[in-house]
């Protein structure tokens, strides 16, 4: 009860006993109270360096005097009020040293009146705004996660964030891409948010990174080849508008969290779809693998597979072959 000022429970019981019998000897408390004699030792060094007790005079220290306790606990009490004091003086410093720092920065919440898009600069700035914006969501998070399968250490330190996020309520949805059907430990990481409540799909291939907090808010990567470059906020309402577009569309075309399918014979699956697409816009293998998820090497596999399918000698008979076949708009990719 009285670990507040600064007594343990062996410490307080000593102090008690002390009280109920003032002309025992320490021995006797001792053995009433049954502690060793370390344990006897250390509560009365407490007491005494709390100015509770004090060797009584002419007992050749065995006995210890205990101050008038409506004297000690109340000196007790104003030294310790006193400390407070002192301690909320120098917290109320901290807050007006931390508020002028605060003033002197540049706002990453942009400002009513200021540019709707703020540039993160490095990966450790996106990385601490993730943190206050995983901290400030209230209602739902939705996020592109590009980079196909994802390492141990990010999928570690992501857990008790995610599971945060969704026991207080806050809706996950995410998309995926396919490609981390390849990897058994991101397909367990991914299961494990679903089973929590976590909203999952997948897709061929991503754009770029892209979290989307509250309706209010979004995270995207500058250049989702180059993390060093950074990310921007953006908050305007017809940005985000435009950008929740983007995910509804690609979350509808996306697939349900499972198994891929495999594709009839001779029939080509999303991840090869879209590799063709990828292809035929003139994307480089390496390109291609950011896009997909994949190592340069499975993207140059994908890619003359695809090339084997068609009956194609070179890329652009391939795009040639593949608008004959249906898989591509008869005019040509967009650009």
């Amino acid at each position: 009860m009285l670990d507040p000022l600064g007594l343990d429970a062996t410490s307080e019981a000593v102090y008690r006993a002390l009280l109920a019998q003032p002309y025992a000897s320490l021995a006797e408390h001792r053995a009433q109270l049954e502690l060793t004699p370390d344990q006897f030792e250390g509560a009365l060094e407490t007491l005494l360096d709390l100015a509770l007790v004090r060797p009584a005079a002419s007992s050749g220290g065995r006995r210890l005097h205990v101050v008038d306790p409506r004297l000690g606990l109340e000196a007790l009490l104003a030294r310790r009020r006193a400390r407070l004091a002192a301690e909320r003086r120098r917290l109320a410093d901290g807050e007006a040293a931390v508020a002028e720092l605060l003033c002197d920065l540049p706002a990453t919440h942009p400002a009513i009146g200021e540019s709707p898009v703020v540039h993160l600069d490095g990966v450790d700035h996106v990385r601490d705004y993730l943190t206050q914006l995983h901290e400030e969501v209230e209602e739902e998070i939705l996020t592109f996660a590009t980079g196909g399968a994802q390492t141990e250490e990010n999928m570690h330190a992501s857990r008790p964030l995610n599971q945060e996020l969704l026991e207080r309520g806050v809706r996950m949805r995410t998309v995926y891409l396919s490609s981390i059907h390849n990897h058994p430990p991101t397909v367990t990481h991914v299961t494990w948010l679903a089973s929590l409540g976590a909203e999952v799909r997948t897709t061929p291939s991503l754009s770029t990174r892209m979290i989307i907090a509250d309706h209010r808010l979004a995270l995207v990567a500058l250049d989702d080849q180059d993390s060093s470059l950074g990310a921007l906020v953006v908050s305007g309402g017809g940005l985000i508008a435009a950008l929740e577009a983007l995910f509804e569309h690609v979350w509808l075309d996306a697939d349900p969290l499972g198994p891929c399918e495999k594709p009839e014979e001779h029939a080509l699956n999303r991840q090869q779809h879209e590799t063709l697409r990828l292809l035929a816009r003139g994307h480089t293998d390496e390109a291609i693998a950011k896009r997909l998820g994949v190592s340069p090497r499975t993207a140059r596999r994908i890619a003359k597979g695809l090339l084997g399918h068609l009956d194609a000698r070179s890329r652009f008979q391939a795009g040639v072959h593949a608008a004959q076949l249906g898989y591509l708009p008869p005019n040509g990719p967009r650009t």
